[in-house]
């Protein structure tokens, strides 16, 4: 590990970690970089390396990651992986918000009537045949869903749709639309549907099997336990 006065170098397997302090103006920040890298005698036959950069709790503009990655471009052999930093826009930050959020609806979608919502959908009440429930997140139904429910409606192909009472007109995540069921099928209690390991198609199984097939669901049940 080298530590300078502003920019600290980690060397990890993966390459490079440059951890940059957030505190400084902009511009000693770059010079500093810049006569770092000069100083770094790299052989023509070494393998290219790879950089992580860590701003800290510094937001840079789109042209200012532009300049960035020239200083560290022009020194052949290192190439920019990904660039952190722990600020983000307001907007961006109230769009995350927005998609991650739990949307709670207590009510009975009936024919005709269509629910969407960004984020993940908790919805406590029935989706009748005819009704239609939408979320650009995961869809879980405290009661029968008998309609048709469409997750991860962006393209979020690890989104699920869980209900204590399966028997959907129609299933779809993502671009994934499942078999249309016999009209003879019984529905099934406590079921969950979800695109399988090879992206190919929806599969259903137990509710209770959301924990293996999507752990990060955890997350969803933090947020409803905490708000």
């Amino acid at each position: 590990m080298a530590t300078n006065k502003l920019i600290m170098i980690k060397g990890t397997r993966d390459g490079l970690t440059l951890s940059m302090n957030d505190r400084c103006s902009w511009e000693e920040l770059l010079n500093e970089l810049d006569n770092i890298l000069t100083n770094k005698y790299m052989a023509a036959d070494e393998p290219l390396i790879t950089v992580k950069i860590e701003l800290g709790n510094r937001y840079i503009t789109d042209q200012q990651e532009q300049l960035l990655r020239e200083i560290i471009r022009k020194h052949n052999k290192l190439v920019v992986d990904h660039i952190e930093s722990n600020v983000i826009l307001k907007k961006d930050a109230l769009k995350w918000k927005d998609e991650t959020d739990i949307k709670l609806y207590n009510k009975i979608i009936r024919s005709g009537q269509v629910l969407e919502v960004h984020g993940d959908l908790l919805l406590i009440g029935d989706v009748n045949p005819g009704g239609k429930v939408i979320a650009t997140g995961n869809i879980f139904i405290i009661g029968n869903l008998r309609g048709i429910a469409h997750a991860g409606v962006n393209g979020n192909r690890e989104a699920v749709v869980a209900a204590s009472y399966m028997a959907p007109s129609q299933l779809r995540i993502a671009e994934v639309i499942s078999r249309s069921p016999d009209t003879d099928t019984e529905g099934v209690p406590m079921e969950c549907g979800f695109i399988n390991a090879n992206g190919e198609q929806i599969v259903m199984d137990r509710i209770n099997a959301i924990a293996k097939s999507r752990p990060e669901l955890n997350a969803f049940e933090r947020r409803v336990m905490n708000g």
